[in-house]
């Protein structure tokens, strides 16, 4: 099958896959070769694909999620592939988040923190997998 994952900025990944794993609003889903036409709403997670004998890592920051005719896309505002992400950072975010969440304040915005929380999450899950 292909897989072509874009966002605003640029083409992501654009080349053959064997085997994908994208987590859906509905929860992970596997898709292989002649699988069913499926559109879906994707949550921040992992997407994994096979690629010859390795697998590849993408923090995916939610998006949509087509495949048809032995393609697959993936659009979504964010995508990083495991070996671009900077661990350190991720790391720094994922502690001023749940520090934020933490906090006995009305005055933070929770559903900004979770979202923070899971996309940092979600970084550091791709790096575990390099």
């Amino acid at each position: 099958m292909h897989l072509k994952i874009i966002t605003h900025e640029k083409i992501v990944f654009d080349n053959e896959a064997e085997e994908l794993v994208v987590n859906t609003t509905s929860g992970q889903i596997g898709v292989l070769k002649d699988h069913i036409p499926i559109t879906t709403s994707l949550k921040i997670g992992i997407t994994k694909a096979k690629v010859g004998d390795d697998y590849k890592h993408f923090a995916t920051m939610g998006g949509v999620f087509q495949f048809k005719d032995n393609n697959a896309v993936i659009l979504t505002d964010v995508c990083e592939e495991s070996c671009d992400i900077d661990v350190s950072r991720a790391k720094a975010a994922k502690e001023r988040a749940e520090a934020r969440l933490a906090e006995a304040n009305a005055e933070i915005d929770v559903k900004r923190a979770e979202a923070a929380l899971a996309r940092a999450l979600a970084r550091l899950q791709a790096t575990l997998n390099k």
